[in-house]
């Protein structure tokens, strides 16, 4: 309903024919931004949770080493704390591969950790080997 002028009436909205093509567009636009929203958030999650598992894996290498340095101690007791400390905040397969040897880091011979892990890639689940984290600690002379 126009007026013979071409005008809508009074109380009536009239939408150029320009703007129909953008009708409905906010629900795609709702639908690809949710989606991509949420895949960001959760490879976010994914690298907190790498962060966390490498940094818990340094934590137990480097407290293994130092109590393997200790005077009464040797060093499969840094391995059997490393592994003990390794399956108390992770999980029994993070704790399957770790190596103490003897190593001279600036003219100090210290006792070395070698914790190797699976890099966790979806969740904990992860190709096994690939991390791998060193904790040192000066032995006695």
């Amino acid at each position: 309903m126009t007026r013979a002028d071409g005008a809508a009436p009074e109380g009536c909205r009239s939408r150029p024919p320009e703007e129909d093509h953008e009708r409905g567009a906010a629900v795609v636009d709702f639908a690809l931004i949710g989606g991509l929203l949420t895949v960001i958030f959760v490879a976010i999650l994914q690298l907190t949770l790498v962060l966390h598992v490498r940094n818990t894996l340094i934590d137990a290498a480097s407290s293994g080493a130092r109590y393997g340095a200790l005077a009464d101690r040797d060093p499969q007791d840094a391995a059997t704390r490393t592994e003990e400390l390794i399956r108390g905040s992770l999980s029994e397969t993070y704790s399957s591969d770790v190596t103490v040897g003897q190593s001279t880091l600036g003219g100090v011979v210290t006792l070395e950790v070698v914790v190797r892990a699976p890099l966790p890639v979806i969740g904990l689940v992860g190709p096994g080997g690939v991390m791998e984290v060193r904790g040192h600690a000066a032995l006695p002379s």
